[in-house]
Formats: structure tokens, C-alpha cells, sequence
């Protein structure tokens, strides 16, 4: 069995934020740790995104795609 070494993170609410992770939690029924780290990965995900896209636009439009449907267009 491999062990995940860990880190705690303490974050600062203000009362609006933490009523709705509450009201989250209640639903989903997941803990505030849980939804955290969720956000927290979609984050970090959103943000490689972006860092790829900026890296990459460039030799995109360089090749003649400048929207979507030109990409559509070539791998459809």
C-alpha cells in the first residue's frame, strides 16, 4: 500500500463564501476538504489550459487556424 504524503492549507472565508461550500456540502454530500480540493484542481487544470493555449496560438494561426470550425473543418 503506498502512502500520499499530505499538506494542510488553511484558506480565509468570508461569511458568504463559507455558507455557500456549506450549502454545497449538504448537497452533495462531500466534505468542505473535498470540495476545496476539487476547486483546487479545476483551478490548477484552468490555468495549465490556459498557459498551453498561449503557447500554442501562435503556430495555430501560423497554420491557418484561427476558429474552432477551421480545427472542426481539418479533424472531422
Amino acid at each position: 500500500m503506498s502512502y500520499m504524503k499530505t499538506s494542510t492549507l488553511t484558506i480565509r472565508l468570508d461569511d458568504a463564501l463559507g455558507r455557500e461550500l456549506d450549502q454545497a456540502c449538504a448537497r452533495s454530500g462531500r466534505s468542505r476538504s473535498e470540495l476545496a480540493r476539487d476547486a483546487l484542481r479545476r483551478q490548477l487544470a484552468l490555468l495549465r489550459f490556459e498557459r498551453l493555449r498561449k503557447r500554442t496560438l501562435p503556430l495555430a494561426e501560423a497554420q491557418g487556424y484561427l476558429t474552432d470550425e477551421d480545427i472542426f473543418r481539418d479533424v472531422s
